[in-house]
Formats: C-alpha cells, structure tokens, sequence
C-alpha cells in the first residue's frame, strides 16, 4: 500500500511539473525587427460630381410633388443628350417632402426638394451642360480619382513602397550588427482615395449666366502605398 502510495505521488507530481512547463511563455526570438515604410504618388483628379437641385413650395403636398416632378424630368431629358457610359453619368438623387409651418406652429403649405447629379470624365461636356439645365440650380461640386486613374499608378506606387521597406530592413541591420536579414511576415496596401466629395458651390449660383457652362479646376489626389511587416536580423 505505501508503495502504491509513493508510485501516485510521484506521478501526480510529473504532472503537475508537465502543466507547468507547458505554461511557460515562449522564449523571446532574437533579432526580429518590426518596420513599416510608405510612398506616395499624385495623380491628376479625372472625376467631375455636379449636383443640381430644384426647391418649391405651394399649398398642397401634391402640386409641390408635381412640380418637382416637372423639374427634375425637364433637366433630365436634357442631360440624357449628353450621357456617356463611364464619361457623362446621370442619376437622380434625393428626393423630399415636408410640411411648412407658421410663427404659431400652424402648417402653412409645403415644401419640396429634388436633386439630379451629373458625373464622369468628361469634365468638359458636364460643364456645359449645366449651363444648359434651366430647371435646377448647381448646389454641389466635387472632385474625385477615377477607380482606372488609381488602378494606372498603384503599381508605380507599390513598388516603390517595398523598395523602401528592402533598403530599410538592411540598412537597420547593418545598424545592429547584422550581415542580412529574411523577411517573416509583410503586408503591403495601397490607400483608397475617398470617393468624389460633392462640396457645397462657393460661387453665387446667381451669377451664372444662361448657358454659362461651370469652371473647372480639379486639382490632384494622392495615392498611398504602405509596407509593413518584421524581419529576422542574420
């Protein structure tokens, strides 16, 4: 019995030494360096947003609706002459309707607003046609990057990204002594530019004249590539 007793002590004790060590936090590896580089490119902004809007008011819910309605057909008849898949893109957008009321909190009539927008490439062509949709008003503008503008540069970009991130891991390691290095894990992406933001027109809607088409000035986006990732210093 005692033998017994000493064989289960003993086990219970490997145990319990087994559960410890498996516990144990790995040893730290030496010789591992995190880094991240980036690089960037600016590219021509080849994407044109225009939003147009129509407001009015009357008594009724239904004749302000019908003349919004008349509205936003009128301007789209005439932007569908223009439209060009991927070139001149037109869409109608938002549409509302709500109740107006007095001093004294008494519904006095309706009012309604409806919006078209207008967007692709040809930047030329949708400026003139703004000048030529007498029924809505400009209320937006907004510049973007084209999804095969981007797609033109992100190579370009990319590899000068991981170009950085090679000539920095061996100049690091060389820092620390080290002859080389492999690379353990790396992640690389490119930034995806926001889509076009339609701003509020800073210019007077008013001082447009019929048929004036709108100035255009688009500027540049930046496209980002960005490496990251650790390396094993050799």
């Amino acid at each position: 019995m005692q033998q017994n007793s000493c064989c289960a002590g003993l086990a219970l004790a490997l145990l319990a030494a087994s559960a410890g060590a498996q516990t144990l936090p790995p040893a730290p590896i030496e010789g591992v360096l995190n880094l991240s580089t980036s690089a960037s490119v600016e590219v021509a902004k080849d994407l044109l947003s225009v939003t147009l809007s129509a407001t009015r008011e009357g008594a009724d819910a239904a004749s302000v609706q019908s003349a919004l309605k008349q509205a936003i057909d009128a301007a789209l008849n005439e932007a569908r002459k223009s439209a060009k898949p991927g070139q001149v893109d037109v869409q109608t957008a938002n549409f509302s309707l709500y109740p107006r009321y007095g001093d004294k909190g008494r519904m006095i009539g309706w009012q309604g607003s409806a919006e078209l927008v207008v967007e692709g490439r040809d930047m030329a062509t949708i400026a003139a046609l703004t000048g030529r949709l007498h029924t809505v008003t400009i209320s937006r503008v907004g510049y973007g990057l084209s999804r095969e503008a981007r797609e033109r540069v992100e190579g370009e970009v990319t590899a000068q990204a991981i170009a950085r991130y090679r000539t920095r891991a061996a100049e690091m390691a060389r820092q620390f002594g080290y002859g080389s290095y492999t690379i353990r894990e790396v992640n690389v992406g490119t930034n995806e530019p926001p889509p076009v933001g339609a701003m509020p027109l800073m210019r007077a809607q008013a001082s447009f004249a019929k048929d004036e088409a709108l100035p255009v000035e688009p500027g540049k986006a930046s496209v980002t590539a960005t490496v990251s990732g650790s390396v094993q210093m050799k």
